[in-house]
């Protein structure tokens, strides 16, 4: 019974000094044991094999208690013991030194403060982790001592007769007394270990990256020596705990204060525990940050810089953990980078949201290269930019369809592609959320930042996708029907060869289209002439588009193209508008860009609109309002026309129309500007594309 007595005395004693806060009084006094003298102690092995013992330990507690066998197998330590032996051997003295004083303080129902502080103060040499790793170090030997006799007590003969001696209660005997002693005793050691790893890690952090003069290394720095206390101070209250089991193999009386010591310990450790790793958190995200920065730094020098090969720009892109992070379509496997040695290469950047339209055309581009005929030499690279911080299944299967689709080379997982790399190519490629192509020439020299306005314009006439081949294309053309339909329509030689009037139409209001189609087809006949008509859709409107093809096929009243087609037709004039915008240079009026940006204001606003073609580039058009009203009235230029030509006429007709009121509309998708760069639809959540708009309206 003195032993039981000892033990609430050491409990009312742990009380007084838990309840106390850690003031600055008891900061100092832990503070002022500290006075290491540089010796530097490899604390990762040491802690490695404490982290055996006690892991190990802890669930054969649970097991000893709960499963009615007194056989317990013991475990196999896979640790290389061989290979820090010398690191334990200059050790061992000071943990079987501190392994004493535990076991005589406690044995004594000494003050468990005080004791922490003997402790603190016989490792006052040593780094404050190296100080709490070699105090678990020797509660791991007390307790593994302990914990071995309990354990090979009911089947050898030399562990029972030691169990003897100790009076050591038998532990499934008093299994339902002894379990909420060794529950709390379990958590507390658990809480104790993730300190002591945490502290481990802060003191392992790359000093490079990140300084323990300033936040939030600093904070957590300062943090340290009370975690270091209170894992000591927790350390002494588990070897107590054990030690007040010695010598009550005859009557054991326990007491629920106990236990509530240890759980209440378990609890103030864990916060501790909580903060560290909040405080490590952010260490992390500092270190990362720093290293993206570095990164950044590097990749720009690597990019901007001339190369002897281009897979050192890719090697680069990537992450250097990922050895294959290419997916090769035809081989259905990862492959290296090498596969893009001395080629032209073409970085295809996107959202997850880029379009099986998109996809389609490029992969008609890319088909007609590899053609056996094919002069061209070129590979393209799907980079997809995501949101990893919001990366989930759906996301992933919806990366799987697209890859699946692509006949290129695509990343394995977007994650392989570097933060850095991510970075630059929001801010110097300027990517938002529409796709953009970059060109890599083989030696890995950027010859466009986005060559998609080109091969959406030229197609492969444009290789090898450089913006002095882009500027040379364009000196060469001139605002024609060829540049403005690029074999959209397959009938469209025969009916030049013809000399057919061509005319070319969109918008979305039926009882327009029907009223046009019908005036246009009866001024035609009055004069006698080939015509054929052509519904070309509106922009960004699929199914209203889809819709009325249908009618106008229905009804016949014109031609009317695919989704496809609408959809390419659309995105050549927007290119060929943001082309011409990057290589106008003078204040010159460029023709090409004045009419692109016509018939795009036209497909702004509420009305339909025309264009008409006899040849290759005589050419009428006008909006919706002006040219239903002129053909309804063509009786009133009729002799115009047979004198002049339908096309001269017309054109004449047009000026003589004066507007009371006008109002056009030029929308475009924004690839970057002043505006915000991500704005989310209210109404389903989706990141919405940006928009510049141009506007004048006269009343």
């Amino acid at each position: 019974m003195a032993q039981a007595s000892r033990s609430q005395q050491l409990v009312r004693s742990e009380r007084r000094m838990f309840a106390a806060s850690d003031d600055n009084a008891m900061m100092k006094q832990i503070l002022s044991t500290h006075a290491p003298d540089g010796r530097l102690v490899d604390v990762k092995p040491i802690l490695l094999i404490i982290d055996n013992v006690l892991r190990h330990i802890t669930p054969e507690i649970d097991q000893a208690l709960t499963a009615g066998s007194g056989r317990i197998d013991s475990f196999d330590d896979p640790t290389n013991l061989s290979a820090i032996d010398g690191v334990l051997d200059a050790l061992a003295y000071i943990v079987h030194k501190i392994s004493c004083e535990i076991s005589c303080k406690c044995a004594g129902g000494g003050d468990a403060h005080a004791t922490t502080m003997v402790i603190l103060n016989m490792l006052s040499s040593y780094s404050w982790d190296a100080k709490v790793v070699l105090t678990l170090a020797a509660f791991a030997v007390n307790f593994g001592e302990f914990w071995l006799i309990v354990q090979l007590c009911t089947t050898n003969t030399l562990a029972k007769s030691v169990a003897l001696l100790k009076q050591l209660p038998d532990v499934l005997e008093h299994s339902q007394t002894l379990k909420p002693h060794f529950d709390a005793l379990n958590k507390l050691i658990k809480a104790m270990i993730d300190v002591t790893k945490c502290i481990v890690e802060f003191i392992e952090l790359p000093c490079e990256y990140i300084s323990s003069e300033m936040p939030p290394l600093s904070t957590a720095m300062a943090s340290i020596p009370t975690a270091v206390y209170w894992t000591i101070r927790s350390v002494v209250a588990c070897a107590a705990q054990i030690t007040s089991l010695v010598g009550l193999r005859q009557e054991f009386v326990t007491s629920t204060s106990e236990a509530w010591e240890l759980s209440s310990l378990a609890h103030k450790v864990s916060s501790i525990h909580e903060h560290l790793r909040n405080l490590l958190r952010l260490c992390y995200q500092c270190i990362e940050e720093k290293k993206q920065e570095e990164t950044y730094k590097e990749f720009i020098r690597i990019i901007e810089t001339p190369q002897m090969e281009i897979s050192k720009i890719f090697r680069v892109i990537f992450r250097k953990e990922d050895p294959h992070p290419l997916f090769s379509p035809t081989e259905k496997t990862r492959v290296d980078i090498d596969v893009l040695r001395r080629k032209h290469v073409l970085l295809l950047i996107s959202d997850l949201d880029i379009s099986l339209d998109e996809i389609q055309v490029l992969e008609v581009l890319y088909k007609y290269e590899r053609a056996p005929s094919s002069e061209l030499s070129y590979e393209i690279v799907w980079l997809p930019i995501v949101d990893r911080s919001t990366w989930n299944d759906s996301y992933q299967q919806k990366f799987l369809n697209l890859q699946s689709i692509m006949p290129w080379y695509t990343v394995n997982h977007p994650s392989v592609i570097e933060p850095a790399v991510i970075k630059y190519t929001k801010e110097k490629w300027r990517f938002v959320k529409k796709p953009i192509v970059v060109t890599l020439d083989p030696l890995g020299k950027v010859t466009c930042t986005n060559a998609l306005n080109m091969m959406w314009i030229w197609g492969n006439a444009a290789f090898p996708f450089s913006t002095d081949k882009e500027e040379s294309l364009w000196k060469s053309e001139s605002w024609t029907i060829e540049l403005l339909v690029d074999g959209l329509e397959p009938n469209l030689p025969n009916w030049m060869k013809e000399e057919k009037v061509i005319c070319f139409y969109g918008g979305e209001k039926m009882e327009w289209i029907e009223s046009f189609t019908s005036a246009t087809k009866k001024a035609a006949q009055t004069l006698e002439i080939g015509l054929e008509m052509v519904y070309v859709g509106k922009n960004n409107a699929k199914e209203r588009v889809k819709k009325i093809s249908g009618l106008i096929t229905e009804k016949q009243l014109s031609h009317s193209w695919q989704d496809a087609s609408v959809w390419f037709f659309w995105n050549r004039l927007e290119s060929m508008l943001y082309s011409k915008t990057q290589h106008v240079k003078t204040s010159d009026p460029d023709i090409i860009k004045q009419e692109v940006m016509t018939i795009l204001g036209y497909d702004g606003s509420e009305h339909g609109w025309a264009i008409f073609f006899l040849g290759t580039t005589e050419m009428v058009r006008a909006n919706g309002e002006k040219v239903l009203s002129s053909m309804q009235s063509f009786e009133e230029w009729e002799e115009m026309a047979r004198q002049m030509g339908f096309i001269p006429a017309l054109r004449k007709h047009l000026e003589g129309i004066t507007d009371d009121h006008h109002c056009t509309r030029l929308i475009l998708p924004g690839i970057s500007g002043g505006i915000a760069e991500r704005v989310v639809c209210a109404e389903c959540g989706r990141p919405m594309e940006m928009y510049f708009m141009y506007r004048c309206c006269v009343e």
